[in-house]
């Protein structure tokens, strides 16, 4: 136990000292994996927002459209002859 409790505290030590020096915080920009990431959330965004605002446009058509013309393109769908 007693040198699990010191390997974990060396450990914070360093690291504490490694991210406290001025090299840690100059960085060269963003590596592969964020960019990766940022481009898979950015597809994830786009993939759902162009059916949610397909179906926001047809609710929105759909509370302001008038009841005749509904019963006027289902009679027409309805009344419609196959070959």
């Amino acid at each position: 136990m007693k040198v699990l409790t010191v390997t974990t505290a060396s450990l914070v030590m360093d690291g504490t000292q490694a991210m406290a020096s001025p090299a840690a915080t100059e960085t060269a920009g963003l590596g592969l994996g964020a960019i990766v990431f940022i481009a898979f959330v950015a597809m994830m965004i786009l993939f759902q927002l162009v059916p949610g605002l397909t179906m926001f446009f047809r609710i929105f058509k759909g509370i302001f459209s008038t009841e005749a013309e509904r019963r006027a393109k289902e009679a027409a769908k309805n009344n419609r002859t196959s070959l």
